[in-house]
């Protein structure tokens, strides 16, 4: 039976250190560091200078810019006319559970591709002036949520 007191490392786990500087039958005279020279005493580190052209080397050589801004997660009229009934409220913890939206980390802007002709109130982060004008025409409401550059990455 498994216990405590009687648990190993499986085979192989667990390997022996090597025995540096114990004599000559350990590892040899010079442990592994050579003959004499600065890395062969004792203290010795950072040892490694590097020129430009070393470092130009590593840099990676991806070239142009990428941008860090999150961008928002757009819905179209089209998609809230077809998920939403006459008179609902429009969230992002709504679009999000009917799978429009992915993450909310940025916000949700809403674009005019397609026609509403559905009353609802929706509250987002953002939305482009023909939707914005279209929801309206429609009889709704559009609630834009203050400051949604909080929800972004800095």
């Amino acid at each position: 039976m498994l216990s405590l007191h009687n648990l190993q490392p499986s085979s192989g786990a667990k390997k022996k250190k090597k025995r540096l500087g114990r004599g000559s039958a350990s590892k040899g005279d010079y442990s592994g560091r050579g003959i004499k020279g600065q890395k062969a005493r004792s203290g010795v580190s950072g040892l490694k200078q590097r020129g430009v052209k070393e470092w130009l080397m590593k840099v990676p050589k991806q070239r142009g810019f990428k941008s860090r801004r999150v961008p928002f997660e757009n819905v179209t009229l089209a998609d809230l006319e077809r998920f939403f009934k006459d008179g609902d409220k429009v969230t992002e913890k709504k679009l999000q559970s009917l799978g429009l939206v992915k993450k909310t980390k940025a916000g949700v802007k809403i674009l005019a591709n397609g026609t509403l002709r559905k009353k609802l109130t929706v509250v987002v982060h953002a939305a482009s002036q023909k939707a914005k004008e279209a929801i309206e025409a429609a009889g709704g409401q559009v609630e834009i949520l203050t400051k949604p550059q909080d929800k972004r990455k800095k």
